[in-house]
Order: structure tokens, then sequence, then C-alpha cells
């Protein structure tokens, strides 16, 4: 079994800044890509950020520059900065992991936070 448990969303003023955090625990052999996505209403969820195992990171262009994601790989955490926000980054935020399940035989799965709602006012 393995969750992942996101912390971290709000209301904030345009402007202003938010850190997310996601910790993924359980039956846990290693995880590759860990990653944030964001689903604003009526619309589909899309890619924030994600980052290897390496720290290779990879951003979606209207997010460059304003969020920052980090991971701690000791502690199975993935953090998401958000600087400058603006109204239209109003979403839920998902965390995403893709994991080595520690099973026989092993096996890769992804797997999603519940989401974190962010809500930026103007």
């Amino acid at each position: 079994q393995v969750q992942l448990v996101e912390s971290g969303g709000g209301l904030v003023q345009a402007g202003g800044s938010l850190r997310l955090s996601c910790t993924a625990s359980g039956n846990i052999f290693s995880i590759n890509t860990m990653g944030w996505f964001r689903q604003a209403p009526g619309k589909q969820r899309e890619l924030v950020a994600a980052v290897t195992s390496g720290g290779s990171t990879n951003y979606a262009d209207s997010m460059k520059g304003r969020f920052t994601i980090s991971r701690d790989n000791a502690k199975n955490t993935v953090n998401l900065q958000l600087n400058s926000l603006k109204p239209e980054d109003t979403a839920v935020y998902y965390c995403n992991a893709r994991i080595i399940v520690a099973a026989a035989p092993l096996r890769i799965d992804d797997y999603w936070g519940q989401g974190t709602q962010v809500t930026v006012s103007s």
C-alpha cells in the first residue's frame, strides 16, 4: 500500500506565495519522477512541474520563473514553492509519483494525492 499526502494549500492574495508539500509512504522500493499537476474548474488536469530522482526538473511554460519544485529523496518528499501567484493559478493541486512498489515481483505504478486547494484572490 502506497499513499501520497499533500499539505500547504490555502487562500492567498494575488502576488502572494504558498508552499505545497507531498510525502509518499508505504511499501516503497524507490521513486522515479515526482511532480505536481493542477486542475481548475471546467478544465483538464495539467502538469505544473516534475522532478526526477536525479534532480532534473521540468516546468510548464506558464509556471517557469514563478514556481520552484524541489525534492528530498531521503524523506520521499516533493515540494512546490508558488510565488507571484495570480488568480488564474486557482486550482486543486495534485501530487503525483511514479513509484516502484516493494512487492514480489517489483512493479511500477503511478500514484496521486488527494489534492489540495489553492485559491488566489484578486
